[in-house]
């Protein structure tokens, strides 16, 4: 049987039967993938689907302790990151938009960057930036 690890990834909800049984398999193997798996179900269902700051506060405290709970190793990073930073997710929860559009951008500057092998003239690369995101 060829192991996808798309599966991972995917929400059970959306798996096949077939593709069901097989995450059933690997789990009978290692209880550590079902928590962590389970883990990711709950994250992605309960903490991210909060419609405001206070839901996200209650979910993710939960959520932590359930990460906490798991003593799996990968997880501690990712609860001191998410103690760490707690506010600040928390209230992202309120804020309707991101910085995703400037990061986009700052993505494409920096390929076009790449591609130029460094513009001589920064009048030739200015209009070249305003080009491609015109």
């Amino acid at each position: 049987m060829r192991i996808d690890s798309k599966l991972f990834l995917a929400k059970y909800d959306t798996l096949t039967t077939e593709q069901k049984e097989e995450l059933e398999v690997m789990f009978w193997y290692s209880d550590d993938l079902r928590i962590a798996y389970l883990l990711k179900e709950e994250f992605n269902d309960k903490v991210l689907k909060c419609k405001n700051s206070k839901e996200a506060k209650i979910e993710l405290k939960r959520w932590i302790q359930l990460a906490k709970e798991s003593k799996i190793d990968e997880f501690k990073r990712c609860v001191q990151v998410f103690n760490r930073w707690f506010e600040e997710i928390t209230n992202a929860f309120d804020i309707p938009y991101t910085n995703s559009a400037t990061e986009g951008y700052n993505n494409k500057i920096k390929v076009l960057k790449r591609l130029a092998y460094g513009y001589r003239n920064f009048h030739r690369f200015r209009k070249r930036i305003l080009y491609c995101n015109a």
